[in-house]
Order: structure tokens, then C-alpha cells, then sequence
């Protein structure tokens, strides 16, 4: 990407090459391949140096737009304080009622918006049903067979699906924000194994 600097005002954004007039004169889009860097400099184009320091990931955080500056001859683009997504729902509120705002199906104090730990509660949830229904037949049959009953294996696992779903629910529900609950997703490596805090749910019957 690069940008246009005249008078020391960035003047235009180009994403990618092309054909470009600056004063009275068009450069066709090869100049971008073929010249170099100096000779770009030299009539105003800068290929703009991207500083992503700022730049948090979007699942956690809404990051700023970039802001382009041109200084010490270098073009560059930044990025502003991120702010982190709500960790906890927003409700509909009596101002929102007074104000009109309050939708016909809603009521003071049903969500407005979903906070983090909903949707991530809710992710797990679904995890958590996805391992299970394989052997979902298994508990149907032996509600309908009277001298069946589940293989112990089988309940087994189902139990400690169950049971760390629940850990994680509390552990997503307990963070305190949402640098807290991005630190529950964060991997790190001991001894060449991969782990994070939050865990993860049993995977295969043994």
C-alpha cells in the first residue's frame, strides 16, 4: 500500500498499483515493480510502514481505524488504543422505555446486547451437546429396553463432558473483564504441550 505526499501533506491512499497522475503527469502502474524506492520518494510516493503494536485481536477487542502520518520522510499507519468488547450483557433499561426506544417484544431489564461471556457460555454449550449426541442413543435405548442399560464407558464419558462444560461455564462466568477471559483461551507451551487455562472438553469415549 502506498500513499502520495505533497508539500508534506499525505494527499491519497493507494491500496494497489495503478496509473496515477501527480502535477501534470501520469505514471503508469509499473513504476510501482520497476522503480525504486528512492526514485518513487522522489516524485511523492511512499509505501507506507505498517506499526500493528496497537492492533489487539478482534475477537476480544474493537480496534481504531488506522490513522496514516507522514514524518521523517516515512509514511505510516497506526493504530489507536483498542477497546475491549463488553464481557457482560447490556440490558434494556427504564431511560430506553422513557426515551421510546424500548422495542415492543423486549422489557426493562431484557438483554440489549449480548456480552462476551454469553456468547462464549453459549459456544461451549454447543461443544459440549456436539460430543454428546453420538451416544445420545444409547440413553434412549435405555429409557425404551427395560434389561438395557448404558455401557459404563459410555455414561462415563457423558458424565465428564457434562462436568467440564460446567467448569468452563463457571470459569468464562467468574473472569472479572474481558482481558481476564481472553487470558482463559491464551495457549501457552510446557514441556512441548499446548494448554489453556479454560481446558478442553473430553473428546473420544475410552
Amino acid at each position: 500500500m502506498y500513499a502520495i505526499v505533497e508539500n508534506n501533506e499525505i494527499t491519497k491512499l493507494i491500496s494497489y498499483p495503478k496509473s496515477i497522475v501527480i502535477g501534470d503527469v501520469r505514471y503508469p502502474a509499473k513504476i510501482f515493480q520497476v522503480w525504486s524506492k528512492s526514485e518513487k520518494e522522489a516524485i511523492g510516493i511512499y509505501e507506507i510502514v505498517f506499526d500493528d503494536s496497537n492492533k489487539k485481536d478482534e475477537k476480544w477487542y474493537i480496534n481504531t481505524n488506522q490513522s496514516f502520518d507522514f514524518d521523517g520522510n516515512e509514511v505510516t499507519a497506526t493504530y489507536g488504543t483498542a477497546t475491549p468488547k463488553a464481557h457482560a450483557d447490556t440490558t434494556w433499561s427504564q431511560d430506553d422505555e422513557d426515551a421510546g426506544d424500548l422495542p415492543d417484544d423486549k422489557s426493562v431489564g431484557d438483554v440489549k446486547v449480548e456480552g462476551l461471556k454469553t456468547q462464549l457460555i453459549r459456544t461451549i454449550k454447543q461443544q459440549a451437546s456436539g460430543l454428546l449426541a453420538p451416544t445420545d442413543w444409547y440413553v434412549v435405548k435405555a429409557s425404551e429396553v427395560s434389561d438395557y442399560s448404558v455401557p459404563t464407558n459410555i455414561a462415563t464419558y457423558r458424565a465428564s463432558v457434562r462436568t467440564k462444560s460446567n467448569e468452563m461455564e463457571t470459569l468464562i462466568t467468574n473472569a472479572s473483564d474481558t482481558p481476564a477471559l481472553e487470558t482463559l483461551y491464551t495457549y501457552t507451551t510446557t514441556d512441548g504441550v499446548q494448554s489453556r487455562p479454560l481446558g478442553e472438553l473430553p473428546q473420544e469415549v475410552i
